[in-house]
């Protein structure tokens, strides 16, 4: 099994295809296993790698680390381990602090940056910040499948839902590990002007609970240049719930940015 030794732990990493790295940090409820849907699809054109973020998956963590904070520096190493000078990072949900993190603190080891499901870190006096207040207080009672898939998704796919909640069970043994934040402070206004130059797409399920379209597209706005997109029929967990529309998504933005294949890619 591929461990990297980074930052006094054994980081897990899976790794397929060829070609630009193209990285993907998963959520909460998440892991490497999370994005099945996109591995075998993106490996065909690139390097995929996706990781276990220290406390979840096969990702141990030590009792006194300092957990959630360590993120950028654990993807820092583990990309110098593995001799990745650029990437292209693919985030969802808590995986957002992580990829946005390392965009700010190396936009010159950035290739593009996708936000799926997630602020990263990014809030503002004012609306936005009234809104995730407001998200917060209203979200706060409801239960795990809830939260991270859209109810209409439960109803229609209630093995996959299964299946994802599944997933997440993995983690449990390490959830100790969640205190911490990354970034551990909100980036600034002045610092996200810095990503101007990085292609950044924001992605939000239209029935995402956690992190509601509006709000998605107000912190797309404090990112110069960036895009937005809404997945129709997808909640938080767009990548798990409509991934043809969510590799779709990608694979355009990828292309139209010279950082994938031009070529209409042929459906499985």
């Amino acid at each position: 099994m591929p461990y990297a030794p980074v930052n006094g732990i054994d980081l897990f990493y899976t790794e397929h295809g060829a070609g630009p790295a193209l990285v993907f940090c998963h959520g909460v409820g998440g892991n490497h296993a999370s994005w099945h849907h996109q591995v075998p699809f993106f490996s065909r054109w690139h390097r995929v790698i996706a990781i276990d973020h220290r406390g979840f998956g096969n990702s141990r963590d030590l009792p006194e680390s300092p957990g959630r904070s360590a993120f950028v520096d654990d993807l820092t190493g583990l990309l110098d381990h593995l001799g990745v000078e650029r990437a292209t990072l693919v985030a969802q949900s808590m995986g957002g602090g992580t990829a946005l993190g390392f965009a700010l603190d190396h936009p010159d080891r950035t290739q593009a940056l996708v936000m799926a499901d997630t602020l990263g870190g990014i809030t503002a006096p004012g609306r936005l910040a009234l809104r995730l207040e407001a998200v917060r207080k209203a979200t706060n009672d409801l239960s795990q499948a809830d939260r991270v898939v859209s109810r209409a998704f439960q109803q229609r796919e209630p093995a996959r839902t299964q299946l994802y909640l599944d997933i997440a069970s993995f983690n449990a043994s390490n959830r100790f590990n969640m205190r911490g934040a990354a970034p551990s402070t909100p980036p600034t206004q002045a610092r996200l002007q810095a990503l101007a130059g990085i292609p950044t797409l924001f992605m939000v399920g239209s029935d995402d609970v956690l992190y509601p379209t509006d709000v998605i597209e107000m912190a797309h706005w404090l990112v110069p240049g960036s895009e937005f997109q809404v997945i129709p029929d997808a909640g938080h967990s767009a990548y798990f719930e409509q991934p043809d529309a969510f590799n779709q998504l990608l694979y355009d933005f990828l292309a139209r940015h010279g950082l994938g294949p031009a070529r209409v890619p042929q459906r499985d």
